[in-house]
C-alpha cells in the first residue's frame, strides 16, 4: 500500500496561495478605490481612509469565501 506523504503540503501551499491572491486583489480594490477617491476630489486622508475601508472589505469578502471553500471541501 503506498500512503501519499505530498498531500497535507500541497493543501496547505494552495490555501497560502489563494490568501495571497485575495491579499493582491484587495490591494488592487483598495489602490482604484482611492485613485477614484482622489480623483473625485476628496482630500488625500478622506481618499486615504476609503482605499483603507475598500482593503477591509475585499479581504474580509475574498477570505471568507476561501473559508466557505475550504469547509465545503473538507
Amino acid at each position: 500500500m503506498l500512503v501519499s506523504l505530498a498531500s497535507p503540503p500541497v493543501h496547505a501551499l494552495t490555501l497560502i496561495v489563494a490568501v495571497l491572491a485575495a491579499a493582491l486583489l484587495a490591494l488592487l480594490a483598495a489602490i482604484s478605490a482611492g485613485l477614484l477617491a482622489r480623483w473625485d476630489g476628496a482630500t488625500f486622508p478622506r481618499a486615504l481612509l476609503q482605499a483603507g475601508t475598500a482593503f477591509g472589505a475585499a479581504l474580509t469578502l475574498l477570505c471568507s469565501l476561501i473559508a466557505l471553500g475550504v469547509v465545503t471541501l473538507t
